[in-house]
């Protein structure tokens, strides 16, 4: 696939050093030649300097012959306007953008975007999409990850195996004798920074290791309990940064989680006071998140959750890092630069949140092949995990799983029939029309879309 992609900061490398990896003819646009210069040298893409939006620069970066533009600048308006130019200029067949401020997405301006209007195919809106994930973390505080799938059917969900979980030191293949009721899958387990996949049953988990397993959601609580994380919803939030992610949140849980009591930090007087008169419940203190006296008065000492989503990395994890030590059960930080995030959960932080990594997730999920239907970038970069539907020509269907000969480093998880979650087994036949959750460890997504193909004997 030929794409064009304007802007090359975290999320436009990202998309980029993902797309490449799949053999796709990728071309990066950006106003910076010292950041085309440091993409091309690690990425094998071509790179083209210059404002994204302008006709003449989309035409050198190939955009008369793209298959699909991402436009993920700095700035909306280049974005929009890349696109406009795109679709009537160049005729490019998809449009993706990125759009950050608030009120272009306003439901009352929906048809803004219509194709005879700005002509954009998806909107990615990367603080609503932050706002969700810290959402799930509420709901779900003894997770490092958290993720719907199957329109809330089934989880998928990332823990941390300590001393006291029941799975630890037993073969994975035993679980199911173990929780013979359990919907659960354990797709990956993640030790030492290092990625490992289930495949005989053999393996076994260990204290410190991270593992992502999807379970039917109405059997997550056990799931959880299964390893030791029974952790209650949330029950009272501290927010560090008032801005719009910090903003989308306190309504989020003012609407939606009641009896949650929400205090907001914000260190600009002015922002603080927008925000006293645009939310009703929630308390708001002007201060900086790094003071002990601003955390104390804002109750961290006994608040359950505390999430930091200012628009600096250090002072989240730092913010972070000082609220678990004055008493907050839970942490959370956003951290932005990929190289902070394996440090984090060393330090203590119990969950972070990357904004750059959802962003590319939901791009992804409108350039894989095949009917996928949600793309989901698990901790560290480290694989992806996919909901696909299976299509009568699938090379998964109407075989076991044992027999399919799913690939190394794929994993298949649960699946969804008829509103019935089905844990994968090695004698699990997947049938035309399931949904299915697979595990694809990174650089393997080739093998994943050869696998929803067609077989060679559908003919």
């Amino acid at each position: 696939m030929k794409i064009v992609i304007c802007g090359a900061g975290l999320v436009g490398a990202g998309i980029a050093s993902h797309l490449a990896e799949e053999q796709n003819d990728v071309t990066v646009i950006d106003a910076s030649e010292e950041k085309i210069q440091r993409l091309t040298d690690q990425v094998d893409v071509r790179g083209v300097v210059g404002t994204a939006s302008y006709p003449d620069i989309l035409s050198e970066a190939g955009a008369r012959d793209a298959e699909l533009l991402i436009a993920v600048t700095e700035s909306d308006e280049v974005n929009m306007v890349a696109c406009q130019v795109a679709h009537t200029i160049f005729n490019t067949p998809v449009k993706i953008a990125r759009i950050r401020h608030q009120p272009y997405l306003d439901p009352i301006y929906g048809d803004l975007y219509s194709p005879d209007q700005l002509p954009i195919d998806h909107i990615i809106s990367p603080e609503a999409e932050v706002s969700a994930a810290v959402s799930n973390q509420l709901r779900v505080p003894g997770a490092f990850d958290v993720k719907d799938m199957c329109d809330g059917r089934m989880n998928l969900v990332g823990v941390q195996c300590t001393e006291e979980s029941p799975v630890i030191d037993t073969p994975i293949r035993h679980l199911t004798n173990l929780f013979p009721d359990l919907s659960m899958t354990i797709l990956a387990i993640i030790r030492d920074g290092k990625l490992s996949l289930p495949r005989d049953g053999a393996e076994m988990m260990k204290p410190g290791d991270r593992v992502y397993f999807v379970c039917d959601s109405t059997h997550l609580s056990r799931a959880m309990a299964a390893f030791a994380h029974e952790e209650p919803e949330a029950r009272s939030v501290v927010i560090a940064g008032g801005g719009a992610i910090g903003q989308m949140l306190a309504t989020e849980i003012e609407s939606n989680f009641q009896n949650t009591k929400v205090q907001i930090i914000e260190r600009d007087a002015a922002r603080a006071r927008f925000l006293a008169e645009n939310l009703r419940d929630t308390g708001i203190f002007n201060g900086d998140a790094l003071d002990s006296n601003i955390l104390a008065e804002a109750g961290v000492n006994i608040t359950e959750t505390f999430v930091s989503v200012t628009d600096d990395d250090e002072v989240n994890i730092l913010s972070a890092l000082l609220a678990k030590r004055n008493g907050a059960a839970h942490a959370v930080a956003l951290v932005n630069i990929p190289g902070f995030i394996p440090l984090v959960a060393a330090l203590g932080v119990d969950a972070v949140i990357s904004p750059s990594q959802i962003t590319v997730s939901s791009i992804l999920e409108h350039v894989r092949r095949g009917r996928i239907r949600d793309v989901h970038a698990v901790i560290e970069d480290l694989g992806e995990v996919i909901e696909a539907e299976a299509l009568p020509s699938s090379q998964l269907v109407g075989k076991s799983l044992r027999e399919a000969k799913v690939p190394k480093g794929v994993a298949i998880g649960g699946i969804l029939r008829d509103d019935r979650v089905i844990p994968a087994r090695g004698d699990t036949v997947i049938e035309a029309g399931d949904t299915v959750a697979i595990f694809a460890a990174r650089g393997r997504i080739p093998q994943v879309e050869k696998l929803l193909s067609v077989r060679l004997d559908f003919f």
